[in-house]
């Protein structure tokens, strides 16, 4: 679990760390005491220098209890990222850490993606892991943690307030969507090996791939996993259900690997800063593991970052349709930056654009065909904004996107179970079934171009052919 990290998307650029260190490096002095001071505030204005060291010692001098100077210090580097956007933020050693282990898909706690609220009294579930004991005990993509133990989020100063040795317990209190009062959820800690592919046959010939995060070894265990299925299928598959349902993202270059596995050509994604060295383009090269075979993406309002980089690729290069709800809306690249001390900064570099040349930052993929979760007997309708808007567009501070705030914008919504699967599956098999089962049976419905204001009767809506990648986002 990561606090404010929705659906991270990373991008190792070794590079940008000398870049960080020499723009922050202070001249040393010379005998020209006056050029070295026109170097310094060449970086940064003497003026504005001045006024943090007034700041910071009226702090220290008048402050009601006495403030270490370190714990100052580091307070106000963490300010100086707070106001750029929700996934840029500073690590200490220990958090830096716990990013690292996360990485590699191995640490203690309870296995979810948390992002923090902007009133500090919650803490916002982009998703929990399959088969952690988050995901064990129910917890769902869009929860909102108002407490842990008892105590209110805005009392807790741990980043990490869900981590903790194996086998110690934790009790959440989650204000969830339907529900009319808070509930207590009870879960034991346990050491989180994430898997972050699993495989299944559908039927004979159609394979079922689910991707719950990207991580270093995803790419190698994809390959791996559709090679089962092709084997279990006598040689080759008939299609393949990609499903990235709550998906928070992960590494870009795992999403890369994926997508190179099943295109034989074409641009992957791009990214672009302000700098160049923030630039690049990811290619496919010549082979397709499914020779051909057709496939269907699964999507909903949880998938982020990495996982909206893989269905805009597939997409945008004609090889798959995407079918499911709206995804997030990350569309930036975060840089993680290592500092000498052992701290890091984890800062926005660039945003990505899909092979189209479309940036989804804050607007999401809209998929091919939409569908909408069941609804249950006894769920309100009269939702809190924090539960029924789940996107990076409402997000405090978050990058403005290309083509935000469009006419009829609307965020996705999260489609836990199987019954999306069936779907899915169904429109690997007969292309436009889906839509045509929708039109003979459906009353009159909203435009799909996100959640509607009346839901209809079936689970799905036909959504017009968009143009390729339109808005077609991951990471939190």
């Amino acid at each position: 679990m990561r606090v404010a990290r929705s659906a991270t998307l990373l991008l190792a650029l070794v590079p940008a760390l000398s870049w960080a260190q020499q723009t922050a490096q202070v001249p040393e002095r010379s005998g020209d005491a006056a050029s070295t001071e026109e170097a310094v505030t060449s970086r940064v204005p003497l003026e504005e220098i001045r006024r943090y060291v007034a700041v910071y010692n009226a702090v220290r001098a008048a402050y009601v209890e006495p403030v270490d100077d370190k714990k100052l210090m580091q307070s106000a580097i963490r300010g100086l990222l707070l106001d750029l956007d929700p996934h840029s933020t500073y690590f200490d050693k220990e958090d830096a850490e716990a990013f690292d282990e996360q990485a590699e898909g191995a640490y203690e706690g309870i296995g979810v993606e948390l992002q923090q609220q902007p009133d500090n009294s919650s803490l916002k579930v982009i998703s929990p892991i399959d088969d952690t004991p988050a995901a064990k005990a129910g917890i769902l993509a869009g929860d909102l943690i108002i407490a842990i133990d008892g105590k209110p989020i805005s009392a807790i100063e741990a980043t990490e307030p869900l981590r903790g040795k194996a086998g110690s317990k934790v009790i959440l209190t989650i204000v969830r969507e339907g529900k009319l009062k808070p509930f207590d959820v009870p879960i034991t800690r346990e050491t989180i090996r994430v898997t972050s592919v699993r495989s299944r046959m559908l039927e004979p010939g159609y394979g079922y791939v689910r991707l719950s995060t990207f991580q270093a070894d995803t790419g190698a265990d994809f390959q791996k996993h559709v090679a089962q299925l092709q084997q279990q299928a006598g040689g080759t598959l008939k299609g393949l259900v990609l499903d990235l349902r709550s998906n928070p993202g992960g590494l870009l270059t795992a999403a890369v690997q994926v997508a190179d596995d099943l295109l034989d050509k074409g641009n992957i994604v791009s990214t672009r800063g302000r700098i160049a060295i923030s630039d690049a383009r990811f290619d496919a090269t010549p082979g397709d593991l499914l020779q051909g075979a057709p496939v269907v993406v699964l999507t909903d309002a949880g998938s982020a970052s990495a996982s909206e980089v893989l269905a805009g690729a597939l997409r945008d290069n004609g090889r798959a349709r995407v079918i499911g709800s709206r995804t997030f809306g990350k569309g930036s690249v975060q840089t993680v930056l290592p500092l000498d001390n052992g701290d890091s900064v984890k800062l926005t570099t660039a945003r990505y654009y899909t092979p189209s040349g479309k940036s989804i930052q804050a607007t999401g993929i809209v998929p091919d065909v939409v569908l909408f979760p069941e609804k249950k007997a006894g769920e309100d309708d009269d939702l809190p904004a924090s539960l029924s808007d789940y996107s990076e567009a409402t997000l405090p501070g978050h990058l403005r996107g290309d083509e935000e705030g469009g006419d009829g914008y609307q965020p996705g919504d999260v489609l836990p179970g199987d019954g999306p699967i069936n779907e899915a599956l169904a429109e690997l098999k007969q292309p436009g079934s889906v839509a045509a089962k929708q039109k003979a049976t459906a009353k009159p419905v909203a435009p799909a171009v996100g959640r509607p204001t009346q839901k209809p009767e079936s689970k799905t809506v036909a959504k017009p052919e968009a143009e390729p990648g339109a808005k077609p986002e991951p990471n939190p």
